[in-house]
């Protein structure tokens, strides 16, 4: 049987005053959360959204947006692209935020429970799509590559909506298999075959940067849903033996390889490192505060794609270390919560929506890991973007959403947390 605890009367009336308790409070209120004011008549408030998932969002769509203005504004004085405007980029730029802001909008009205049961028809829509791009008169070419398929407000590129589709998926298929999930074989197999599916069709654009995200989304679902660690670290083994063996039989692949790793000699850094070592030179004229926005030589036609895939090598020129930085913990920031919003969703017994908002984790934390490396140097150069910063109307547009649900997953997680329904 429960006693009550008596405490001597200076000391309870100090927690009083501490809490903000009226006397004889105590004893009819039950607390819902640390830090609460529940017992001074006042009605209880308790933010329905993680607030700083939600400002992140807002300030790195903010810089990207500044930044991709910064690098694109001179692009036009070049023959390439004479016909375009200055303002050209950035305003494709803003129009594709506020296309994601909008459908971001009409996402949070969909609980998680429909993204459930939906998720298995979602990653065939996306598997049907990855076949579409690959069709002549659907597919458009840009850099010797067949990725978009264009819809005239934007190119969509059906490997981010991949992205989410196989998140949703993976979840979605580890809720299903729990109850056999340290049988790897039959747990896991389906899933692998899922990916490598996946993995083919990519290839075939191709896009190798988004066929390693989608790798890390299924595997990371996967570890973090519960299956056997041995047989896991085999299959992450088989996994880079893939990556490895896509590198060595393809000359393209290789070469940037050996690129990488001796970027200044004289032939490398005039063709395959030729990015690799003008982002070097960026980064370093920024030093620690940057030579101030909008001062970039490098992206002055000497840093190909600097309003994409090498943005970040512009920060650094332009903020410097301090704005590099910045970036740096924003993104580990984000990447914190969403582990956190993931983890209160599995204590309150909602797994695919725990698994989906780590999965976002770390398909975030992934994709600016990777371009980030990229830009310093740590990883050979990849054609990924750098999540919601980068121009690039699918990656906006499907990241937002991607983070749209997982705010989803926050809020059914309050409601339920204040005795609600989610």
């Amino acid at each position: 049987m429960n006693q009550a605890l008596h405490l001597p009367q200076w000391l309870n009336a100090g927690w009083q005053r501490l809490t903000g308790a009226t006397p004889g409070a105590s004893e009819k209120s039950v607390p819902v959360r640390d830090w609460v004011n529940i017992g001074s008549g006042q009605p209880t408030r308790i933010l329905g959204y993680d607030q700083v998932l939600l400002w992140l969002t807002v300030g790195l769509l903010a810089l990207g947006a500044l930044m991709v203005y910064s690098a694109s504004i001179a692009m036009p004085d070049s023959p390439k692209y004479a016909n375009y405007s200055h303002a050209f980029f950035i305003t494709r730029h803003v129009m594709s935020i506020a296309i994601a802001f909008v459908v971001c909008l009409m996402v949070l009205q969909v609980d998680v429970k429909t993204w459930e049961r939906w998720a298995p028809w979602i990653f065939v829509i996306a598997l049907l799509l990855l076949v579409a791009v690959l069709i002549p008169g659907i597919g458009k070419v840009v850099n010797k590559s067949r990725r978009w398929i264009p819809l005239g407000l934007m190119n969509f590129q059906p490997s981010e909506f991949a992205k989410l589709a196989i998140l949703l998926y993976a979840s979605n298929y580890m809720v299903r298999k729990m109850e056999i999930k340290e049988e790897f074989l039959r747990a896991v197999t389906p899933m692998l075959i899922a990916l490598g599916i996946t993995g083919a069709l990519l290839l075939q654009e191709p896009d190798m940067g988004a066929f390693v995200v989608i790798a890390a989304i299924v595997m990371g679902t996967l570890f973090l849903g519960g299956v056997n660690g041995r047989m896991f670290l085999l299959s992450v083994a088989v996994l880079m033996g893939t990556f490895v063996l896509s590198i060595t039989f393809n000359p393209t692949r290789r070469g940037r390889m050996l690129a990488f790793f001796n970027p200044w000699d004289p032939e490398n850094a005039r063709d395959k490192a030729y990015q690799l070592t003008n982002s070097l030179i960026a980064i370093g004229r920024g030093e620690f505060f940057g030579t101030g926005l909008g001062a970039s030589v490098e992206k002055l036609h000497y840093l190909p794609e600097a309003h994409t895939d090498f943005l970040l090598a512009v920060i650094g020129e332009e903020l410097g270390f301090i704005g590099v930085a910045a970036v740096v913990l924003a993104f580990f920031w984000m990447v914190r919560r969403l582990f956190a919003i993931g983890r209160q969703a599995i204590a309150l017994d909602r797994v695919f929506a725990g698994l989906y908002a780590q999965g976002v984790g770390i398909w975030i934390g992934s994709q600016a890991f990777i371009n980030m490396g990229v830009n310093v140097g740590l990883l050979p150069t990849k054609g990924l973007t750098l999540p919601l910063m980068s121009y690039g109307g699918s990656a906006i547009l499907m990241s937002c959403v991607a983070l749209a649900i997982a705010l989803k997953v926050d809020i059914e997680n309050r409601q339920l947390m204040r005795g609600g329904r989610a």
